[in-house]
């Protein structure tokens, strides 16, 4: 070994226990790499940095700024929603549906956040339809990790396989693992209706209490005056906000002569369960007020004290608890409007308004931040927290959807390269307001973003100081006389077993140039050998710590560490198996059916 090689071996060791040992944030990690090699005159300066600007770092910010506009349109909640509908009641139906949708979604999107919108759906529906929870969750979780193969942008791991074999003039589309991934998707739907019994059986409810109950508010809506929405069908306001109708008044009456297809009219009140997105965008609209007393001068502030929502958290013994909340806004109580209320185990009238307050209530109040300085004193409340709820931009939903398309067309008919389409895509979302700036700032993942430009020189040194070529001498002997088959199913597997205790990009990082150098040592194609690799590190289902999206349904579904293996041993074995063959098949000649 060369001295250079001694060195960066040194660092590669030391950059692997940091990651392993989590003794620092995986980004600080990457940027003490980077620190590392340009010290020790591996890589300079320029060289070192040139992640930051790299077309990975660059499309995965982008996604998340997809992400995130999808979502705050009310996108991806719909769709989410049209899924739970179209599940049924049966277990193998829920899989059948919910497996492709899923899948689909996570093509373009960050599969952890399609993972984390469809769980408080699924354990809905769980619940509604008497299902284990146990047995949905795991499903979803599989076809959003497996939905990431069918793009080239929705993993780090392909982003950073396609930048090395860019730097070899052998780049890859959008589309090129799109067979591999349907292919993928196919066999864990059909895997996971097979071994559906192999499940555990349980219900998750103990964790939704806990986490997730706090996703309806009841509140009242009333129809102003000369509104948009007067005389247009309820179903249209529900499809723009998604609230759930309990009541309708009419005249001050409740009327069950009502439904979906009627008229709205000025006047009429609406007593909704309502996400607390769904609260603020119902809010925001002109022709719509949230205030179940209809009194809004409590909520008036003084100049320069623009109103906000918060939440009071009603105090044991507070002089609240017995009034109801139309007691409370007649009689200015808290000089704000209760726009929503939230109690655990519901039980709640049906008008907002004849509401008698509780201890443990949590209020959801709109006024003055000044008046809630003094509220926040006040013994009757325990405390008083944000609302994190975000105003969803649903009117501009297809807009969001048209930019999504045709940012996926002009990147696959390389009209532009693929980052510069998905950068051009995440800057007409924030123009055309179907996210705003502070929001689309939030939504990148800064860890994600860094790790992934930390990361891509540590693959630059491998290669430049000779010790992928090292390494992949060194397997070269150990499979010499293998059929390629095997060869990349000991590469799939390597990936497979790291990336349990690294990320898919870090794991991608550190063996793709190695499969690369393997590749030229055999005299054959790099891109089957470097693209196996990748899928690895993306579709290891064996452990709950191998993905984020694990980690979101653990708790949840109560799953057990056993459970993951149980299941995720074979199907990972079976996920190799039909990705070397596909890929052998794409880039080797191989044939596509055993046996030709």
């Amino acid at each position: 070994m060369t001295w250079d090689q001694i060195l960066f071996v040194l660092i590669l060791a030391g950059t692997f226990y940091l990651f392993v040992s989590e003794r620092v944030r995986s980004d600080v990690t990457a940027m003490l790499a980077v620190l590392a090699l340009v010290v020790t005159g591996l890589l300079d300066a320029r060289e070192a940095l040139s992640g930051f600007s790299s077309e990975p770092a660059i499309i995965v910010a982008a996604v998340f700024v997809v992400s995130g506009a999808l979502a705050a349109t009310g996108v991806t909640e719909r769709i989410g929603r049209l899924i739970g509908r179209a599940a049924g009641r049966s277990e193998a139906r829920a899989v059948a549906v919910v497996m492709p949708a899923v899948a689909g979604l996570a093509a373009f999107t960050h599969h952890v956040m399609v993972t984390a919108m469809m769980l408080p759906i699924l354990l809905r529906h769980a619940r509604e339809r008497s299902i284990p929870a146990s047995r949905l969750l795991m499903p979803m979780s599989l076809a959003a990790s497996l939905g990431t193969t069918l793009t080239l942008v929705s993993a780090p791991a392909f982003l950073l396989a396609d930048n090395l074999l860019e730097r070899e003039g052998q780049g890859l589309d959008i589309f090129s693992v799109t067979p591999i991934g349907i292919a993928l998707v196919v066999v864990g739907m059909a895997y996971m209706q097979l071994v559906r019994w192999v499940l555990p059986r349980r219900s998750g409810e103990a964790d939704e209490d806990g986490h997730l109950r706090l996703d309806r508010y009841r509140t009242e809506l009333r129809v102003l005056p000369e509104s948009r929405w007067a005389t247009r069908p309820f179903v249209e306001l529900q499809r723009a906000f998604g609230a759930e109708r309990v009541g309708w008044l009419r005249d001050g009456r409740l009327r069950a002569d009502l439904h979906d297809d009627s008229p709205l009219l000025s006047g009429d009140v609406l007593v909704l369960d309502a996400s607390p997105d769904t609260l603020l965008s119902m809010h925001d609209d002109d022709g719509l007020d949230l205030d179940a007393v209809h009194d809004p001068a409590p909520a008036r502030a003084d100049a320069g004290d623009t109103p906000q929502f918060v939440q009071a958290v009603v105090a044991p013994g507070s002089e609240f608890i017995g009034r109801s909340v139309r007691e409370l806004g007649v009689a200015g109580a808290l000089e704000a409007v209760v726009a929503g209320l939230w109690r655990r185990g519901g039980g709640l009238p049906l008008r907002l308004a004849d509401s008698v307050v509780r201890e443990g209530d949590l209020l959801v109040l709109w006024g003055a931040p000044s008046r809630f300085a003094d509220l926040a004193a006040h013994r009757g409340v325990l405390m008083l927290v944000p609302f994190t709820g975000e105003t969803r931009r649903r009117v501009r939903a297809p807009m969001a959807l048209a930019i999504l398309a045709a940012t996926v067309v002009v990147a696959a008919a390389e009209w532009l390269p693929a980052h510069v389409a998905f950068l051009a895509g995440a800057v007409a979302l924030v123009v055309t307001r179907c996210i705003d700036l502070g929001t689309a700032y939030r939504g990148i993942d800064e860890r994600i973003y860094v790790m992934i430009a930390g990361v891509i020189p540590l693959g630059m040194a491998m290669e430049r100081t000779g010790t992928a070529d090292l390494f992949a001498g060194a397997l070269e002997h150990l499979v010499a006389g293998w059929p390629v088959l095997a060869i990349l199913l000991v590469l799939f597997g390597a990936a497979a077993l790291l990336t349990q205790v690294l990320s898919d990009a870090a794991t991608t990082v550190l063996l793709a140039p190695v499969a690369l150098a393997l590749a030229q040592a055999l005299e054959l194609p790099p891109t089957p050998f470097v693209v196996v690799t990748a899928l690895g590190a993306v579709v290891a289902f064996l452990t709950p710590i191998g993905h984020h999206g694990n980690l979101l349904i653990l708790r949840p579904g109560q799953y057990r560490f056993a459970d993951f293996l149980r299941i995720g041993l074979p199907l990972t074995a079976l996920i190799a198996l039909v990705s070397a063959w596909m890929a052998q098949w794409l880039w080797l000649g191989g044939p596509l059916w055993p046996g030709r």
